[in-house]
């Protein structure tokens, strides 16, 4: 254990020579971080690609038995506008080179969102677009217990992947859905028995408090995942203005000691208890509240903090932890005193995520300064961007950081005269996104370094570092370009109004330069995606018109062939009955002979002359199949005679030449039957 502790000590030493950190607290915080992974913990604060700084740090100079200093060039210390507000950095700070800087233009990798769910649960992962699949399962296999060898991951739009896979080669977009299989592994029966209570911490509570004394009702709402101890101490209350984050007391002016409920369900026994699982109404439960009857109320203090209520040494077996305010004991009670005063913090230390941390911001700044302030966004950094620079030119804005530190003198009066006065609060939230966070806590501080390093690149974390805690309040603005995002201006606490809005103003003249140009770009860029579109439909028209005609012609071609064929079937099929009735005929009879012969000339509508000789005993029929193997047949011509002009068609075939008058010879002509 000595040893250990020794190399963490040397550790220790040599990251505060590398980087200039001469908090230890902070220090130490950033080692943890990574592990006490000296080389990771340097390049996670340390600008090492598209910084304005590039400083290399070798493995011999880190960990060689004689730690040698980096050469550098001298820490230019960050501007100020008194003497009295600001100092160089220390002589330390040569080993590691430290440089703010008005423009920090740094290339950040992309980040993509995975939301996972497995059974009943849902995990968010955040990893880098060079990362490969396989790191998605090592973190999954962290948060969900599940070896990586029975987990398949599904979802992906290409189809399977393998771990090797980077994310990068699959074009995925921002945010992911995928889901968890685990074949091998059988569902346990508590998820199939708790399914139920899970769909219920999901759901959000409204309750109806009644504070008897003051006759007036509060509607909260909160997460079924809430405790019960939690219940009185962080809600969401709706009112006129909008949501705010209050505590009971802070509405009630009733000590969260003193506070005696009624209405709770008899199984809402252990304030541990999820909302949930305590088995009050859905979706509104009615509560009452109000002051315990003590004796003890007579010994209190006149005069009540805002938000920490001091009690007297006598009181302290039913006070509540004091870390529950974000104050040490050691500061509420100064040596058995009970009049001291301490506000609670801005921000938890330990918030679950910013989104809750933020609202938490909003409602203890409302408290503090007023209703009247900057709207602050309530989500991530991430979200704060994306929502001031990836929209429409015309509907981005620059994005303000307030930074806010307890610890600086200057705090107070910033906020109170400066972030709420009327003109600014206008003119931010005109042409703002404005987002918050608390710096006060060592651990918010390096959470704030994190996430800053992630989204614009460690020289704007390094910028934030070099700033001392007299320095605060700090109002970063920052811009968003094409390639990265630019500080156009860190403003420090101590300003004035107008010196505050000259440089609000100057940094809206240069967004308003760059978004005419983006504006600009971009009309260009849908004006000619627009003659596109309508080229495009254009010539999908002609196509369409084309085809349309190209299948008319097709369907007149087709019906003129099937008509085609249809008369080539019923040609073919007269041709036959011509040629055998034409092969059926008798033989024709010579001039001279024996019997009777008739002798017939037949005129056709041609004007020709069908002459042949027939037996006088010869049947009509014969007459008319031999008229019929001309192509005449007798159920579309009739036979006439001249004169007296008769039909020999509408005659008995039966009957021979003979008796029907046609002998010894005659002129008949054929006439179309109508």
């Amino acid at each position: 254990m000595a040893s250990d502790s020794m190399d963490r000590e040397i550790i220790l030493a040599d990251f505060q020579a590398c980087t200039g950190i001469d908090n230890i607290a902070e220090a130490i915080t950033l080692l943890e971080l990574n592990n006490w992974d000296l080389v990771a913990a340097i390049n996670g604060v340390m600008p090492q690609e598209n910084g304005i700084l590039q400083s290399e740090v070798s493995q011999a100079n880190i960990y060689g038995p004689h730690r040698q200093a980096a050469t550098a060039e001298a820490a230019v210390a960050p501007p100020a506008t008194s003497s009295s507000s600001s100092s160089p950095p220390s002589s330390s700070s040569a080993f590691c080179p430290v440089l703010p800087s008005r423009h920090i233009v740094e290339r950040q990798p992309r980040m993509l969102n995975f939301r996972v769910e497995y059974r009943q649960r849902t995990v968010e992962v955040v990893v880098e677009e060079g990362s490969a699949v396989g790191e998605i399962k090592h973190i999954l296999e962290t948060e969900l217990q599940v070896p990586i060898s029975q987990m398949q991951l599904k979802g992906w739009k290409s189809g399977d992947v393998s771990d090797v896979t980077v994310l990068r080669s699959l074009h995925l977009p921002k945010n992911n859905s995928l889901y968890v299989l685990t074949p091998d592994i059988a569902p346990t029966a508590s998820t199939s028995q708790n399914s139920v209570l899970q769909e219920s911490l999901n759901q959000n509570f409204l309750l109806v408090i009644s504070h008897r004394e003051a006759q007036r009702d509060y509607n909260l709402n909160f997460p079924g995942s809430r405790t019960i101890q939690e219940t009185p101490l962080q809600l969401d209350l709706r009112v006129e203005d909008g949501w705010v984050k209050r505590n009971v007391s802070d509405l009630t002016n009733i000590p969260v000691r003193h506070q005696q409920w009624e209405g709770w369900p008899a199984a809402a026994s252990d304030d541990s208890m999820t909302l949930a699982a305590s088995g009050i109404s859905y979706p509104c439960h009615h509560l009452s509240v109000c002051r315990r009857s003590s004796p003890a109320n007579n010994q209190e203090p006149t005069e009540e903090c805002a938000d920490v209520h001091m009690v007297s040494d006598s009181e302290g077996d039913d006070f509540e932890d004091a870390s529950e305010f974000g104050v040490d004991e050691s500061e509420m009670f100064g040596m058995g005193s009970s009049t001291g005063c301490r506000k609670a913090a801005l921000m938890p230390e330990n918030s679950e995520n910013e989104s809750d941390a933020l609202l938490h911001f909003t409602a203890e700044f409302s408290t503090r300064y007023g209703e009247c302030h900057p709207v602050f966004f309530i989500g991530t950094l991430e979200a704060a961007s994306q929502e001031a620079f990836y929209g429409k030119a015309r509907d981005r804005k620059l994005l303000a950081i307030y930074l806010h530190n307890d610890e600086s003198v200057l705090s107070n009066v910033f906020c109170s005269q400066m972030m709420c006065a009327d003109s600014i609060v206008a003119y931010l939230s005109q042409n703002f996104i404005t987002w918050a966070w608390d710096v006060t806590k060592e651990a918010n501080k390096a959470r704030l370094l994190t996430i800053c390093t992630r989204h614009f690149g460690s020289v704007v974390a390094q910028t934030i570092r070099t700033y001392k805690t007299d320095q605060f309040p700090l109002l970063l603005i920052v811009m968003g370009k094409r390639t990265s995002n630019e500080v156009l201006n860190v403003i420090q606490g101590n300003t004035t109004v107008d010196e505050l809005m000259m440089r609000l103003m100057g940094a809206m003249e240069i967004f308003s330069a760059q978004q005419q140009e983006d504006i600009k770009d971009e009309d260009e860029r849908e004006a000619r995606e627009m003659v596109k579109r309508e080229q495009d439909e254009a010539y999908q028209l002609s196509l369409e018109a084309d085809r349309k005609k190209r299948e008319a012609q097709e369907r007149e071609q087709a019906e003129q062939l099937r008509l085609q064929q249809i008369q080539k079937e019923a040609d073919d099929e007269k041709e036959a009955i011509r040629l055998s009735l034409e092969h059926a005929l008798p033989p024709e009879p010579a001039e001279e002979g024996g019997e009777p012969i008739s002798k017939l000339r037949i005129r056709t509508p041609s004007g020709e002359f069908l002459v042949r000789r027939f037996l006088g005993s010869t049947k009509l029929q014969v007459l008319f199949d031999f008229v019929a193997s001309k192509g005449y047949p007798w159920d579309d011509f009739k036979l006439l005679t001249t004169f007296p002009r008769r039909n020999i068609t509408q005659l008995d075939p039966a009957s021979s030449l003979l008796e029907a008058k046609l002998f010894p010879q005659e002129t008949l002509f054929l006439e179309a039957k109508e």
